[in-house]
């Protein structure tokens, strides 16, 4: 497995975190057979070593009327690259900004109240982008399959 470093007893408590990141210290050491103490001490090292990156409560937007979410595949000029992703991380309708290979450089997401605000965003921001080359848009309509970080 790709979570070499990691011992079985590491990879039982993020699994059960992924499964409910508010499950207390003492269920987990029941399970894994350790002491409450022994476990908040792991989870602190598996956090400062940046395994774990945080804790979050995770919003289906397709359950809020009105709400729409929308992939963006990116391609701009390189010399504009870096002014790009400093414009797009500043935009609160973005939530996900990847680089990626191939002709599209960054592919990015973004959830919008509804259709107005979604226009907005794409006349005001994505259609302004410094450099831009080309720009393809998903909306999406259904969510299928969503994993929430790495399975082990």
């Amino acid at each position: 497995m790709f979570l070499n470093g990691l011992d079985k007893i590491d990879q039982k408590i993020i699994t059960m975190l992924i499964g409910n990141a508010r499950i207390s210290y003492s269920d987990i050491a029941k399970e894994v057979a350790i002491s409450r103490v022994a476990v908040k001490n792991r989870i602190e090292a598996l956090e400062k070593k940046g395994i774990i990156e945080g804790y979050t409560t995770i919003i289906d937007p397709q359950m809020i009327n009105g709400a729409i979410s929308c992939y963006f595949a990116i391609e701009v000029r390189p010399d504009k690259l870096d002014e790009t992703i400093r414009i797009l991380e500043k935009n609160d309708t973005v939530t996900q900004i990847y680089r990626v290979t191939g002709r599209s450089k960054l592919h990015v997401h973004a959830i919008a109240g509804g259709n107005e605000e979604m226009n907005a965003f794409v006349s005001e921001t994505i259609d302004r982008l410094p450099g831009l080359i080309s720009v393809d848009t998903d909306i999406i309509i259904s969510r299928i399959k969503d994993i929430k970080g790495i399975r082990l």
